[in-house]
């Protein structure tokens, strides 16, 4: 069983009542209601209502893009919210959640698998994720490789080196490697070596320019990029999909004013994606509306597979 300390923070005040009931949740957060992420602090000097909300997207390879993405539903969330929204484009993981942790983050996407690492140390409430216009959503964990590389297995891979996005990656590590470990007996870095991209991005594009043999990704984004033109699939070869997993999670940090809070998830749940850029990018995967969800039963399965990897997040 593979342990991983996934992100260390050092965190000063926070909630100290003895009543207060965390789970997984840092010391400086409660969860009174047992819905697995951080109550709004019981004293309102501890909310936080800022006059111009800052949001992020999850690490892609061309924040530029994706600013001109967001810019009509940020237009959206100022009429809604009365707030000056500014989007933040974040190059890793780690640095997304660091900002929410230190305050100078408030309404975020976070990639599946980063969701429990914000969650449980960074305050991160999420409320709900893309899908398609009957509700349907998810996406899928992909090996792939490049089509001329002789790789058409799994087996395949002992012995290549294997492209993983990061240790917090749902698709990009965790399940992966869960995947590769229990049903076809293969250690990392023992039967096969092991690159680190940062970026799903980063490891698509490396399998195409045959800087890994193979790479495991979200095949979301492998599609999207195909749909810009960075990448021709007929360069790729899919060697295996999992079953769907929740896509994106959307939310904002625990602090935040309840009033503003409430406004932000009407911002969400209220955008009208006809015609807009948001339509453009994420509808050729079936992603063409928000809808509501819950950390508790819509990450139950990538928190099982963390489980499972002995994954434990220290947030001290």
């Amino acid at each position: 069983m593979v342990t991983l300390f996934l992100i260390v923070f050092s965190l000063v005040g926070g909630a100290s009542a003895k009543d207060c009931f965390r789970g997984q949740l840092s010391e400086r957060f409660c969860d009174r209601n047992g819905d697995m992420v951080a109550d709004v602090p019981a004293d309102s000097k501890d909310w936080i209502n800022p006059s111009t909300l800052i949001f992020s997207y999850t690490p892609v390879e061309d924040p530029s893009v994706y600013a001109r993405v967001w810019d009509g539903f940020i237009k959206h969330m100022e009429q809604v919210t009365g707030k000056r929204v500014q989007f933040f484009p974040v190059q890793s993981y780690a640095a997304q959640y660091e900002a929410m942790r230190a305050g100078r983050l408030h309404v975020a996407g976070v990639n599946t698998g980063g969701v429990p690492v914000a969650v449980n140390c960074s305050g991160f409430v999420p409320f709900t994720i893309m899908a398609a216009k009957d509700g349907n959503y998810g996406y899928r964990m992909a090996f792939i490789t490049h089509r001329d590389s002789g790789i058409g297995t799994l087996d395949d891979l002992r012995g290549k080196t294997m492209a993983f996005v990061s240790p917090t990656s749902n698709s990009g590590f965790k399940a992966p490697s869960a995947l590769l470990e229990k049903e076809y007996g293969m250690v990392a870095d023992k039967d096969f070596k092991t690159a680190y991209s940062g970026k799903h991005d980063n490891s698509i594009l490396g399998v195409v320019n045959r800087d890994y043999d193979a790479a495991a990704i979200a095949d979301e984004i492998m599609v999207r990029m195909a749909a810009r033109g960075v990448i021709n699939m007929d360069d790729i070869r899919v060697i295996y999909e999992s079953e769907p997993f929740p896509t994106t999670g959307y939310g904002h940090v625990y602090n935040l004013h309840p009033d503003l809070a409430a406004k932000v998830r009407e911002a969400f749940l209220t955008f009208n994606w006809e015609g807009t850029l948001m339509q453009q990018e994420f509808a050729p995967f079936q992603q063409e509306r928000f809808i509501p969800i819950t950390y508790k039963e819509h990450w139950s399965v990538v928190r099982a597979i963390d489980e499972a990897m002995g994954v434990k997040y220290e947030c001290r």
